[in-house]
């Protein structure tokens, strides 16, 4: 496969310099290292800026509303299993009204790769703060500064039980194609938060603000299996902030809670069912 293949031809809308072109070309990318075919794969999307992947990547692709992406895509991963599913949604999109399907993914520990395009604002919407902005953030509607501390995704993963959690930065290609392939071939509930600068509204989270401050967790030798190290790495934002993968375990997915699917994905299985009984009962 070639990245000619994964080329929709769909005229593509994003501002020049948006960091949801690093994100395609990483996820292109991740997707031929992995040799899956195309018609293996399922991106759903929400509302966002970040919502137009699908219609940039030629795979199956599922456009939902507004913090729906979860919910439809367990419905996709329990109804085909065999399938890799991937969620791509913006941070207003995850943490504000989908926030409640995130908690719940994490903890039935859905076999789903959730990647969160993290602008820290809204930029569909020309640029209001959004759950992720700092305090202090100036906009046209919080002209004084926003007011709220900001939802941390990762420590919101790591508490909801996410068994997979990673931070990667749109300015840094070849690590977040590493973090992607990882993320998708993990067995159970990955989330890849990407530090992703919104060019046009957001002129605090920059390119430059980041590449002045992110290091790599491998390079420091941050043990992913110890909840309590991830958990004070996914605290650490400042003049220092990690990407990497924060922490990695093993455990029974929410597919393997349905013994009906140890037969195989329902989509592809024979369905002769025999309902004489049931309509005897009725009679």
């Amino acid at each position: 496969m070639s990245l000619k293949e994964l080329d929709t031809g769909v005229q593509n809308t994003w501002c020049p310099g948006c960091g949801n072109f690093g994100i395609l070309n990483a996820m292109k990318q991740a997707i031929i290292q992995l040799g899956v075919p195309r018609e293996r794969i399922v991106a759903v999307s929400g509302i966002g800026c970040h919502g137009k992947i699908t219609d940039y990547l030629r795979v199956n692709g599922l456009h939902g509303i507004h913090g729906r992406v979860l919910p439809a895509a367990t419905g996709v991963k329990l109804a085909n299993h065999g399938l890799t599913v991937i969620g791509h949604a913006g941070d207003g999109d995850a943490f504000n009204i989908g926030l409640g399907h995130f908690a719940h993914a994490a903890r039935r520990n859905l076999p789903i790769a959730y990647v969160i395009h993290d602008n820290m604002i809204y930029g569909l919407t020309t640029g209001q703060t959004s759950p992720t902005s700092g305090q202090g953030f100036k906009t046209k509607t919080t002209p004084r500064g926003a007011f709220e501390v900001p939802i941390n995704p990762l420590t919101q993963a790591l508490t909801a039980g996410a068994s997979f959690v990673a931070r990667g930065f749109a300015g840094e290609p070849k690590h977040l194609v590493e973090l992607f392939k990882q993320a998708m071939t993990h067995k159970g509930f990955a989330i890849v938060d990407v530090l992703q600068p919104c060019v046009t509204f957001n002129r605090v989270n920059t390119y430059e603000f980041y590449r002045q401050r992110v290091y790599k967790l491998e390079d420091e030798g941050h043990d992913a299996g110890s909840f309590e190290a991830a958990y004070r790495k996914a605290q650490e934002w400042g003049d220092r902030i990690p990407i990497g993968v924060f922490f990695r375990e093993e455990r029974p997915t929410y597919v393997e809670a349905f013994p009906a699917l140890g037969d195989g994905p329902l989509a592809v299985r024979e369905l002769n069912p025999d309902i004489g009984r049931l309509i005897d009962e009725f009679r």
